[in-house]
């Protein structure tokens, strides 16, 4: 008995399935205007075909666009000039780059902006890399071998990877360049590395290996060759017409796998007539599955699927290859204003709608297309749901306990403790907002559907620490803002991460409070000590941002000259004077006065400032002398006690 074994991750990948759902949506948002792609939009000719004949223009260049038309940009993304040249041709973008790319793409432009030599591992003639390559000046290198690697010269690496390559690659690279002051940040696709392993485990449980996709496809061509390692009997097929009939009938056990730019149609289709091919039956039992269509009537709720047979002012009969017609009356399609039905439907046209009632009275099927649209937000949320994607909805009123968010037709709840990741009291002021929600519950039955914004919320703040935490070194000077204190220091904000700056790295001098030199707010530069994102602690030095003060006495100081200070501490043998933080004089007890002084508390206080003059500077022994006495002229009192 034939057995075909699917591989668990293949088909669409989540920025592919973005970028041609958006395509075809923008295509039906704007009739009549010039929509090109630069390059095809995925490696797939089945799909570039259709969008083909929907309206896009395929281009290979910016110039080649009318201005005022639109430009999708495709999931592989564009160089930097690319967006600078649209904008001076007066075309307009819509950026369909895949998320992950689009984090290359910023890591690539900082680490590039601080000086790093950037390090590609991927193919150069690949669109992806090309792109990435022109965030930093179009000056990485870039290598798709160990070999490649070894001819790089120099140190200061910044590497990524093209999303698509093994990661035995990157890692091969990784340790060639290890050692050389490299900073390396594994960008491959979690995806692609799924898609990858379930292939090589699909092929090695087959005796033929099916892999479906696009010829130029650089994902699908990595799935053949760790297919063909496991299972020799591996076929490269586009589609149904690439099928090898023939070998499919020697084999039991074939295994299916798809890359990410292949539609999952396609990947139905084949399967399909691959069970065509193992079941003799098969033409029969689908010939009797048509005569039982044709006599069964669809039940309401069900969607359908007709071609259109008759316009009229008020509605559109539809065959829907049964003993009765569909009906579609007017109000049950959304039409803007001044729009008849004969402007978006013909004679011949193939039409999905949802049954609402068996009969409509007059012998028909009556059907909507509101309904099917309400599905549709259904399915929309329900992908949402399952693929952990982002839905954007607006908050329309306040219940008990959270509030209602609305996505289209469609309407969930928002838990109060899910409206943010900080304490909410009153929900009155997000009525009326717009904002990006996980969906974490669906129940379209019960027609319950449960939004989170935290989950949003704190997948970003994870993925901006993530960032912070690649792009921040030790011995890097970063600005910060002072957030708060405690008795050994003060926690400064570096840009999402707090990190400590304790009370001994703030100043040269002693402190007894942070609060001394520092505020609530204050903006300020101060240098990595020391990192452990496993603990997720940071340690910073303010004072490390200032020479320390013995290191340029030189610069300031001087004997014979007058100096200001204050007061610090009080010794029975003199006091010492803080010329500045980190640099105390001492004032010897017979400097202080004219006359014999017993009791230094009653010629100073702690905190008093005073003048004097600098007697003796020992940089080895880190001391300077002081004497007030030089400073003043003796009065006549103290000229009669000498």
């Amino acid at each position: 008995m034939k057995e075909i074994i699917r591989a668990e991750h293949s088909g669409f990948c989540f920025g592919v399935r973005q970028a041609v759902d958006n395509t075809f949506k923008l295509l039906r948002e704007n009739k009549g205007r010039k929509i090109y792609s630069k390059g095809q939009l995925i490696h797939n000719r089945d799909v570039t075909d259709e969008l083909e004949k929907s309206g896009i223009k395929v281009i290979s260049g910016i110039e080649e666009a009318e201005p005022g038309s639109i430009v999708v940009i495709r999931s592989h993304g564009e160089t930097e000039k690319f967006y600078d040249d649209a904008a001076k041709h007066g075309v307009k973008i819509m950026d369909a780059t895949c998320p992950f790319v689009k984090r290359i793409h910023k890591l690539v432009h900082e680490a590039h902006e601080k000086g790093r030599k950037i390090v590609i591992a991927g193919d150069r003639n690949h669109p992806e890399v090309i792109g990435i390559n022109g965030w930093c000046g179009d000056s990485a290198y870039i290598v798709n071998s160990r070999e490649e690697a070894l001819g790089i010269e120099g140190e200061g690496f910044f590497l990524v990877a093209q999303t698509t390559i093994r990661k035995a690659l990157f890692d091969e690279i990784e340790e060639v360049l290890s050692g050389r002051d490299l900073v390396a940040v594994n960008t491959i696709c979690s995806a692609t590395s799924e898609r990858q392993k379930s292939c090589g485990e699909t092929a090695k449980l087959s005796d033929m290996m099916i892999i479906i996709g696009g010829r130029n496809s650089s994902n699908t061509r990595k799935l053949y060759d760790i297919s063909k390692k496991y299972c020799p009997e591996t076929y490269f097929v586009e589609n149904i017409g690439d099928l090898p009939l023939q070998q499919i009938q020697k084999y039991n056990k074939i295994g299916i796998a798809a890359g990410a730019s292949t539609p999952e149609r396609i990947i139905e289709e084949v399967i399909s007539s691959m069970c065509e091919i193992t079941n003799e039956n098969n033409f029969m039992n689908e010939y009797m599955e048509e005569i039982e269509k044709s006599l069964r009537l669809p039940r309401g709720g069900e969607i359908v699927n007709g071609k259109v047979h008759q316009v009229t002012d008020n509605e559109v009969i539809v065959n829907l290859g049964c003993k009765k017609d569909g009906i579609l009356p007017k109000d049950e399609v959304t039409l803007e204003e001044g729009q008849k039905l004969a402007d978006i439907f013909a004679e011949g046209d193939e039409v999905q709608a949802k049954v609402i009632k068996t009969d409509d009275g007059d012998g028909g099927i009556l059907l909507s297309k509101k309904k099917l649209e309400v599905n549709e937000h259904w399915n929309e949320i329900s992908n949402a749901y399952e693929n952990k994607e982002t839905v954007t909805v607006k908050v329309i009123r306040a219940v008990n306990g959270g509030v209602i968010g609305a996505y289209k037709e469609v309407t969930g709840f928002i838990p109060l403790s899910q409206l943010s990741d900080k304490y909410v009291e009153n929900a009155d002021e997000f009525i009326g907002q717009e904002m990006d929600v996980r969906v974490t519950r669906v129940d379209q039955r019960r027609g319950k559907i449960v939004f989170s914004r935290k989950a949003v919320l704190t997948e970003e703040k994870e993925k901006k620490l993530a960032e912070i935490w690649a792009n921040i070194h030790v011995d890097d000077v970063v600005d910060g803002k002072v957030m708060r204190f405690t008795n050994y220091g003060a926690f400064v904000d570096i840009g999402g991460i707090d990190g400590l700056l304790h009370i001994s790295e703030i100043s040269w001098g002693k402190l007894q409070h942070p609060q001394e030199v520092l505020e609530i707010g204050q903006q300020v530069k101060v240098k990595v000590l020391s990192m452990n994102e496993e603990k997720g602690k940071i340690s910073l030095g303010l004072k490390q941002t200032q020479p320390e003060p013995w290191s340029v006495i030189d610069e300031k100081y001087e004997i014979g000259s007058v100096v200001s200070g204050k007061v610090v501490q009080i010794k029975e043998y003199g006091a010492f004077v803080e010329l500045e933080p980190g640099l105390d004089g001492l004032v010897h007890i017979s400097e202080i006065a004219h006359k014999r002084v017993n009791d230094i508390n009653e010629e100073l206080t702690v905190g008093q400032e005073v003048e004097a003059k600098i007697l003796e500077i020992d940089k080895d022994k880190k001391r300077i002398s002081l004497s007030i006495k030089a400073c003043t002229a003796p009065d006549a009192e103290e000229t009669e006690e000498e």
